[in-house]
């Protein structure tokens, strides 16, 4: 059993290789990871897959299409495959082998973002990933909760209305005809919000009064995430590193600690908590140390292949 957080690491380290390389050898050696472990899911659980497309699907679509988009759009390259007049706007000019590599690379990196996911939507339930949020965004936490369980129920509600104008001999032939199936879905949608607003506000949802170190958390919050935002503009677009980088962890300690000492002020008990094991440890290090990779530039570590243009 491996735990909901390592699950997150594990993913953000996917997303960050895929995002941050186009290099084929990088991309496959990620995407045959993300394919080991979703055929380990799979033979584990015995399951029918629970996403209605699958990732081969998917990047049989995604992969084409992305490699004709930016072979259309993108006229830069040696290899000149053909050309298309250039009286048509934006598509006009040359159509190159390398744009249509590099535009199948980006497909191949959208299909195996999507293989992350899938394996993330196999692996840990809804109701792990909601018990994730901090304590200080509670609120946040009980109306996800109260989506999740929302949705069902509208297609339950949905399935239902379409059973009963079938009986009445109603027939779809046009717009007109999804009227009677919207009208009573969006009521009954209605009627379900408020009866449960009114619950909610019977019993006290989010109606405790505020603190003044609850403001000052706030307010520190408040401060911390444009310091953030300064320290990375000053690094990224002015390249100004020894000014941007303490900006941002000064903004981000600060809004780190915010949100801890306001999850503190909230009490909470926790239904038989998921442990934290040394496999989570190991996952989280080694997810880590694979995203520090092609984010920070170590010292020996060339980077360049990492910038790949076919």
């Amino acid at each position: 059993m491996i735990h909901p957080l390592a699950w997150l690491i594990w993913l953000a380290a996917e997303l960050i290789v895929l995002s941050a390389t186009r290099n084929p050898l990088y991309m496959a050696f990620a995407i045959a990871c993300t394919a080991a472990v979703l055929l380990r899911l799979r033979g584990r659980v015995g399951d029918a897959p629970t996403v209605p497309l699958s990732p081969l699907r998917f990047g049989l679509v995604v992969l084409p299409l992305a490699a004709l988009f930016n072979a259309l759009t993108v006229h830069m390259g040696r290899t000149v495959l053909l050309r298309l007049p250039t009286m048509l706007p934006l598509l006009g000019g040359p159509i190159t082998l390398e744009a249509l590599t590099f535009g199948a690379l980006n497909g191949l990196a959208l299909t195996g973002i999507y293989a992350a996911f899938v394996v993330l939507n196999d692996a840990v339930a809804v109701r792990a990933l909601v018990g994730l949020i901090p304590r200080a965004f509670f609120p946040v936490a009980v109306v996800t909760s109260i989506a999740l369980t929302f949705v069902p129920v509208t297609l339950r509600h949905w399935q239902q209305i379409r059973e009963a104008q079938a009986i009445r001999g109603h027939r779809i032939r046009g717009l007109r005809d999804w009227l009677p199936l919207f009208l009573p879905l969006l009521i009954g949608g209605l009627e379900h919000a408020f009866q449960l607003a009114e619950a909610m506000t019977a019993r006290g949802f989010a109606g405790a009064q505020e603190t003044a170190g609850t403001r000052r958390a706030r307010m520190v919050i408040a401060a911390g995430l444009p310091t953030l935002l300064a320290g990375w503009v000053l690094w990224l677009v002015w390249q100004q590193r020894m000014i941007g980088i303490p900006l941002m962890a000064l903004g981000g300690a600060m809004a780190v600690a915010s949100i801890w000492w306001l999850g503190r002020q909230v009490p909470r008990t926790t239904y038989r908590p998921t442990r934290w094991y040394p496999h989570d440890t190991a996952i989280a290090l080694a997810s880590g140390i694979a995203a520090a990779a092609f984010l920070v530039a170590w010292p020996g570590w060339d980077r360049s292949s990492i910038f790949f243009y076919p």
